[in-house]
């Protein structure tokens, strides 16, 4: 039976949906806010006074992004290096995490001491250049990819994860006569979704946002990635000039309307992909945290 609520219940209750509601509010208005600039005229915008809806509905905005090659072309880099650089970290980091999980494992301590130190250590920027110039791939796509291709960080939650998987698992695919890279992709991978979900939309969105190594190790404007661009166009120090270039005559196209439209169109597809994982990084999220 229900108990009922008393005053006090209620007013807790009331009190609690209205923060609920105000941090709502603050958070998701100024996405909101993003939105509507980007539909508006960039002129327009400069006047102020835009709160809840475009004021000069337009277009022009977004026919300005895609109409210009350089944009075009970073949002594909950004694409390929999120899909590429994502798929194969999430796999990279399981398949080492699978080895490392073995009980039996050859010098196991001496591979846990070199990831933690890895962890906590860098050689810093300078021969962090040299070692990827030495590998050739300064200003290749490699070098967004590669470079992170193992994440300590996840390598040590997959550990603890694979070894929580029941070792009967194990004995009984072997005797069916599995190798260890057979059990990996057709035992291990189908039960390490909720893992591999977590790893996927972490690993994903920290190379879609990443801009520092387009910044540092590319100097071929055709590897620039969107993040670079947008980085670019907020440092630029003539605006009117910026305008100009993005506006190809229009009078209505301006460098910050651009700039809103870009974060736009950068937010949209992680906001996509994200509700197709939930459910995955749910269960992720408690990964490691019980213990039997």
């Amino acid at each position: 039976m229900a108990r009922r609520m008393t005053t006090e219940d209620w007013i807790v209750s009331s009190v609690n949906y209205a923060l609920l509601a105000v941090i709502t509010l603050i958070t998701l208005y100024p996405f909101y806010y993003l939105i509507i600039v980007s539909f508006n005229s960039g002129q327009d915008t400069l006047l102020g006074g835009i709160y809840f809806w475009p004021r000069d509905f337009t277009l022009e905005n977004y026919q300005a992004f895609f109409s210009d090659s350089k944009w075009v072309k970073a949002f594909g880099i950004s694409v390929l290096r999120t899909v590429v650089g994502g798929a194969a970290g999430v796999f990279f980091t399981c398949l080492v995490a699978y080895g490392l999980s073995y009980k039996d494992l050859l010098f196991k301590k001496l591979y846990f001491v070199l990831v933690i130190i890895a962890m906590y250590f860098s050689g810093g920027l300078i021969p962090y250049y040299v070692l990827l110039r030495e590998l050739h791939l300064i200003n290749t796509f490699w070098v967004y990819v590669i470079p992170s291709l193992l994440n300590i960080f996840f390598l040590l939650i997959a550990v603890s994860f694979f070894r929580e998987i029941p070792k009967e698992l194990h004995e009984s695919a072997k005797i069916d006569g599995a190798n260890d890279l057979s059990i990996f992709f057709r035992i291990i991978i189908p039960v390490s979704m909720p893992l591999i979900a977590t790893m996927g939309l972490f690993i994903g969105v920290g190379q879609w946002n990443s801009w520092l190594d387009s910044a540092y190790f590319v100097q071929s404007e055709n590897l620039r990635t969107l993040t670079y661009r947008m980085m670019e166009i907020i440092n630029q120090s003539n605006i009117s000039q910026e305008a100009a270039a993005f506006g190809r005559g229009s009078s209505s196209v301006t460098s910050f309307s651009i700039q809103v439209t870009a974060m736009v169109i950068a937010v949209a597809p992680i906001m996509c992909v994200y509700p197709f994982l939930q459910k995955y990084f749910v269960k992720g999220m408690m990964l490691g945290s019980v213990k039997e």
